[in-house]
């Protein structure tokens, strides 16, 4: 019987575990903390019956894949659940906007903007699936769909600012600065829009949801699809060499591309090994989850009722923010990142005490304590809510790789959103997942298509290693 050895369970690790395993493959994943989930985990980090995600909180690009209609985790408890607002971007005063699932809707709200934003976005949120069926897979292949790939591609080539500019008012240069932000990439760069275009299509075509529970019941779906089809996870099992495993006829990597390095050793080709060691990580990020009374106080009514809110102000402001974040220096100002999943899932709330999650964006290996410069962000917005805080648990860049040792400095996307990894992610390659080494691949989101709790870095590499076996 083939046997195959995952090394790490994030849902790239445990996406790959389950298509292997459905294959009829004999899987063991390995996973070094005393959990299974990488970025998918949930705790009770600051009081009692309060549940905070403790890293990857809304998952649009996880709702509709080719690996989810493959494996049906609705059938192993996982259920998705929406905001009312998708996410939301205040500004000074009252004012701000909204995105919500409708991009007419969401037109509506932006006023003078509207007609710009339906014209962005309708399109692309009419042929998203056909897109995500080509961009959810290794840049190097033919398209399927090359028309509506090529108008995604012309807008995700631009830099997030020259885009932003077709808006004309505060309001909707704002809605597009705060998702394209989430690149972690200076907004005057080339191709720093393609996160924005890419997650704000996605809010009008599959929302921003949560999942029931935490994050973690993503990870426990997955584990449970694993093991019913005779796969396993072994917790608190460091793997630091391959030579420590039992010879298996195929080993996942989900881990970065110097931990590849490390663990594969000298059987690497340096074909490989080069563009490996040359692979880049990206800004860090201080994440401070809340415990507080009540919701909180935002002065624009559309951020209430907000999944996600994009705190930094103006589009000048956050390219300020994110410009000075890639040089290295930490803002007076930072972009922060809030969660209010809790308005989507009321079942992580306690007694009227809600979680609330916050990181904001910081230099790469930032040790300083950036707890006060996202509590003052989030009371520029809404004035009374340090009072509402009721706990607090911190986890800075040391402490966020410490967690996960796939951050590096703090990088939760497991590498730099340069364009070339944007394109070329790890490596320049027809398959970028295999390592050289006949049946070791990574499958991290260092891999296509990248960051998020799609699994689909796994599944392609999974499938990958099942077409070379065949």
């Amino acid at each position: 019987m083939t046997t195959a050895v995952v090394v790490g369970s994030g849902p790239n690790g445990l996406a790959a575990a389950v298509t292997l395993a459905r294959a009829g493959v004999r899987v063991t994943v390995l996973e070094a903390a005393d959990v299974a989930g990488g970025g998918t985990r949930s705790s009770e980090l600051t009081l009692p019956g309060v549940v905070h995600d403790e890293c990857s909180g809304f998952h649009p690009l996880a709702v509709d894949t080719a690996f989810s209609r493959d494996v049906d985790l609705a059938a192993y408890g996982l259920r998705w659940r929406w905001p009312e607002v998708q996410y939301s971007h205040p500004l000074d005063g009252r004012r701000g906007a909204a995105s919500l699932r409708s991009v007419e809707d969401t037109a509506a709200g932006l006023g003078a903007d509207g007609r710009r934003w339906s014209a962005v976005f309708g399109p692309l949120t009419r042929r998203f699936d056909q897109i995500t069926a080509d961009f959810l897979r290794p840049m190097i292949h033919v398209p399927a769909h090359p028309l509506a790939l090529a108008r995604f591609g012309v807008l995700s080539s631009l830099p997030a600012s020259l885009l932003a500019a077709g808006w004309r008012t505060p309001e909707g240069k704002a809605l597009f600065a705060g998702v394209a932000a989430h690149a972690m990439r200076p907004l005057s760069s080339p191709m720093s829009s393609a996160i924005g275009v890419a997650l704000g299509t996605a809010a009008h075509a599959y929302g921003w949801p949560v999942a029931e529970g935490g994050s973690a019941a993503i990870s426990r779906a997955m584990v449970a699809a694993l093991e019913g089809a005779g796969g396993k996870v072994v917790t608190g099992s460091r793997v630091r060499s391959l030579a420590e495993l039992d010879d298996p006829d195929i080993v996942m990597l989900d881990t970065t591309p110097a931990a590849a390095v490390s663990l594969v050793g000298d059987r690497m080709p340096d074909r490989v090994r080069r563009p490996l060691s040359r692979y880049r990580h990206g800004p860090g990020v201080f994440k401070v989850d809340f415990a507080i009374d009540g919701d909180v106080p935002w002065l624009h009514e559309d951020s209430r009722r907000a999944g996600t809110v994009h705190v930094g102000g103006t589009l000048a402001q956050i390219a300020e923010a994110e410009h000075a974040v890639s040089r290295g220096t930490m803002p007076e100002r930072p972009f922060v990142l809030v969660g209010q999943q809790y308005l989507a899932d009321p079942s992580r709330s306690q007694d009227g005490r809600h979680p609330l999650y916050a990181y904001a964006h910081v230099p790469a290996g930032y040790t300083g304590d950036a707890t006060a410069s996202i509590e003052s962000q989030i009371e520029r917005f809404a004035p009374g809510f340090k009072e509402r805080i009721l706990a607090r648990h911190v986890r800075s860049v040391a402490q966020m790789e410490e967690h996960n040792p796939n951050y590096v400095g703090g990088d939760v996307v497991t590498g730099a959103n340069s364009p070339r990894q944007l394109v070329f992610r790890p490596r320049a390659a027809l398959n970028p997942y295999a390592l050289g080494v006949p049946g070791v691949y990574l499958c991290s989101a260092a891999t296509p298509p990248g960051a998020g709790a799609h699994g689909m870095c796994g599944y392609n590499a999974a499938k990958a290693a099942l077409a070379l076996l065949r």
